[in-house]
């Protein structure tokens, strides 16, 4: 046997899970086309593409929670007829998803130990062995919390920290994460990382569903893009730079532009000594025609507060606040929105849309009046300027009439844009504008914003996506403890130096 087929025969026997031309159709919906899927034993492998891909569907088909249409399961190199999700956990399967499928009424220890009495068909629980389970599952993740605690008291990376334990004390041979680094802070997704490579060494088989190309440089081994259902590339992540990672999510190239405006003395808002005690004291910025302003700094530094105040959320106790030339006051969100500020917020699904209503129902929700005669709503208008905006944002909608649910990450926070659009705002606040969407759909979103900038729409986006601060803002202010650095000039600034300028005392 020569060198290859040595080296062969070692990759085959590592490989603990195998998947062969899966395909899942949900009546005439093809899901997944044929895709292939190799994961094995010690290494961390990315899987990524656009929402709608196919990736979640992939992995339920996984976790037992959904069967192949057609196509072959491997594990440790065993076929798999039916896998059921007890028959995936027996076999070492363990998926942690966005929401953690924790139980916030119960203990620390109840969750983790819960998945062990599900699987040895315990009926009570047995409250020593589920503290010393919990105990042992946090040191060998070097997890701090204390087992008796309520997990609807712990933070979202503690939430995360429990789900990983619950996973572990199964005797996971391979852990799935789905976008593990949604909710978290720079911080708290290094500490995250090093949970990870620590399994990793341990032998565990790691799958990570991520699509944000500098994350995944820093943890992955080897890549996989889906799109549209079919496998696009799959090879070691040294072989992707992010030209090519792009255009395998996307189907074509994405430019990475630098936003940097024409000067312009066009003042569109202008905030002096804007303060709110315990939140953040004596703000002051000014955004003119052309200027997308950013907003940074670590979990609690008050960044976020400042945009619940300007859209009276959460109103400034003092301060002043001067938009195109008239001096305002903000107390509340209908002040806010009469004096025609909008404000996108971070979680799209609780606080920007009504998943279940329509898309039109949302787009129409902040100005409703607009279509409100004397025989009630004018639907034919709402379904009509619904449609202009679907065309208008590049959003992949089926219909007007379609629920909010049906459509992409991407695509319902480009809605979230044109609903507060639609109001025909002075000032457009954004937080988190891009969490949780896909590079095509970010690239879209950022076109979008630089053209309201242009028109003299004033855009504030609150974010801790440096990269994403550093190529669509010209002016930016960090936040610490309250306090603000003033504002700086991005103009050639790097990542790095936005990362010490955060990490420092300013």
């Amino acid at each position: 046997m020569n060198t290859t087929e040595r080296k062969l025969v070692r990759m085959m026997a590592d490989t603990f899970l195998k998947l062969d031309h899966i395909k899942k159709y949900f009546g005439g919906v093809k899901a997944l086309k044929g895709v292939s899927l190799e994961v094995r034993s010690g290494e961390i492998h990315c899987l990524a593409g656009e929402n709608g891909c196919g990736k979640s569907t992939l992995i339920k088909v996984i976790s037992g929670a959904h069967d192949a249409t057609e196509g072959e399961i491997y594990i440790e190199g065993s076929k798999i007829d039916k896998l059921t999700p007890i028959e995936s956990i027996r076999l070492g399967i363990q998926v942690i998803y966005q929401d953690f499928a924790v139980f916030p009424n119960l203990s620390v220890a109840e969750n983790i130990a819960m998945n062990r009495a599900l699987m040895t068909g315990n009926k009570k629980m047995n409250w020593k062995e589920a503290r010393e389970l919990a105990l042992q599952a946090m040191e060998q993740i070097g997890a701090h919390m204390d087992p008796d605690v309520l997990v609807e008291r712990l933070s979202v990376a503690n939430k995360q920290m429990v789900a990983i334990c619950r996973a572990i004390i199964n005797d996971a041979k391979l852990l799935i994460l789905d976008e593990p680094t949604t909710a978290l802070t720079a911080n708290e997704v290094e500490k995250l990382n090093t949970i990870i490579r620590n399994l990793k060494a341990k032998g565990m088989a790691i799958v990570i569903v991520n699509h944000k190309l500098d994350e995944i440089y820093k943890i992955a081994d080897r890549l996989t893009i889906l799109r549209n259902g079919e496998n696009v590339a799959t090879g070691m992540i040294t072989e992707f730079d992010r030209a090519r990672f792009v255009k395998c999510m996307t189907g074509h190239e994405v430019a990475d532009t630098i936003y940097r405006p024409e000067p312009s003395d066009e003042e569109i808002v202008k905030v002096e000594n804007l303060t709110k005690k315990g939140a953040f004291e004596q703000v002051s910025f000014c955004v003119k025609k052309g200027d997308m302003l950013g907003i940074t700094g670590l979990l609690g530094s008050g960044r976020g507060e400042i945009g619940d105040a300007l859209f009276g959320i959460a109103p400034a106790e003092e301060g002043v606040i001067t938009l195109n030339g008239k001096k305002i006051e903000i107390h509340s969100i209908q002040d806010a929105m009469q004096h025609k500020i909008g404000y996108v917020p971070e979680d799209r699904l609780t606080q920007g849309l009504f998943m279940n209503r329509s898309i039109c129902q949302n787009t129409v929700a902040a100005s409703i009046a607009k279509y409100l005669g004397k025989m009630g709503l004018n639907h034919n208008k709402m379904k009509e300027i619904t449609n202009y905006w679907i065309k208008t944002i590049g959003c992949a909608a089926p219909s007007a009439e379609a629920t909010m649910r049906t459509l992409s990450g991407g695509n319902a926070q480009k809605m979230v844009i044109a609903k507060w659009l639609n109001t025909e705002p002075s000032l457009l606040i954004l937080n988190g504008p891009t969490v949780g969407v896909d590079v095509g759909s970010k690239a879209d979103i950022h076109a979008i914003l630089h053209n309201l900038a242009k028109k003299g729409i004033g855009v504030i986006i609150i974010s801790d996506d440096l990269n994403e601060l550093i190529h669509n803002c010209n002016k930016l202010i960090i936040m610490k403890n309250g306090r603000t650095s003033g504002v700086l000039e991005t103009g050639d600034m790097s990542e790095a130096e936005l990362t010490g300028l955060l990490n420092s005392g300013m």
